[in-house]
């Protein structure tokens, strides 16, 4: 089996270490973190390889995974570029979702393969994760000769794995971004409105869970363009400004996320094309004011 290195034993890199030791994908070998006590608890957590305390201490490896936080990554390959311990062919990579391979430059001047897998999971809880990891979704970018190596080491602990453009890598962050955390948000928004009607808080999360779940369900069923019901998928004009007009009258936030989703529904709309044409015109020309 090849060797692997970790530096940087945070949630995910005890995770993948701990998947692929009980898999026999790796021979994990040496692991570094940002505190020996950290490196010690990794190891132990994986159940195999050593705990370093310096980088002067690791040895070769086929491989080096590079998971401290994000913003560290560049800085910790550039010092294991300097140290003399990479070989070319050795494959280093991260798991960043924000970065793209490039960032480990410094380790390909020194004849390394680089790339970046990153797995769309939380790890929140490493021993959690290590169970539920099984169809966990990874997007990949860098060198053919390291994906190579990484993607069938990551398909065997279950992950699926695709490929992504490493210019876009940020916007496809912003995407998980939005789809998960703004989602979030966009429910409390909706909450405050229910409680501004003069319902619950409770009475309103009783009421909304089966309303976002059949949408959430009919999205995945028939995508976002069959989803799509309400007033801006029947070109109704009247009843989109005066919700707009009650809403900018009590929370101008509250008004602008509805004009600007509104304009991503009018374009699903149109995709329908079951409204009438010049109604979601006029429904344009009503979420563009102001704007």
């Amino acid at each position: 089996m090849k060797t692997l290195n970790i530096i940087g034993a945070g949630r995910v890199g005890r995770t993948l270490a701990s998947l692929w030791e009980e898999k026999r994908t790796f021979t994990i070998q040496d692991v570094l973190d940002h505190t020996p006590q950290g490196a010690v608890s990794a190891v132990a957590f994986i159940g195999d390889g050593r705990a370093v305390n310096r980088l002067q201490d690791m040895r070769a490896a086929d491989a080096w995974m590079l998971t401290p936080p994000d913003s560290a990554i560049a800085a910790c390959c550039e010092q294991l570029a300097q140290s003399g311990l990479l070989t070319p062919g050795d494959v280093v990579f991260h798991c960043s979702g924000t970065l793209a391979s490039a960032v480990l430059a410094p380790a390909v001047a020194c004849g390394a393969l680089a790339a970046s897998v990153h797995p769309l999971k939380s790890f929140a809880d490493p021993r959690d994760a290590v169970h539920s990891f099984a169809g966990t979704y990874c997007t990949a970018d860098g060198e053919r000769a390291a994906l190579d190596l990484l993607r069938p080491a990551f398909e065997r602990i279950g992950a699926r794995v695709s490929e992504i453009d490493p210019r876009f890598k940020t916007i496809y962050h912003a995407a998980s971004v939005i789809v998960c955390n703004y989602l979030t948000a966009l429910l409390e928004t909706g909450l405050r409105s229910y409680e501004k009607a003069g319902l619950t808080r409770d009475a309103a999360l009783k009421m909304m869970e089966p309303l976002v779940r059949e949408t959430v369900d009919n999205v995945f069923k028939l995508g976002t363009v069959k989803a799509l019901t309400g007033p801006i998928a029947r070109g109704d004009h009247a009843v989109v400004a005066r919700q707009l007009e009650a809403l900018s009258a009590w929370d101008a936030h509250a008004a602008e996320i509805y004009k600007t989703l509104g304009v991503v529904a009018l374009q699903l709309a149109r995709a329908q094309g079951e409204a009438d044409v010049e109604a979601l015109e006029r429904l344009r020309v009503l979420l563009d004011a102001g704007s």
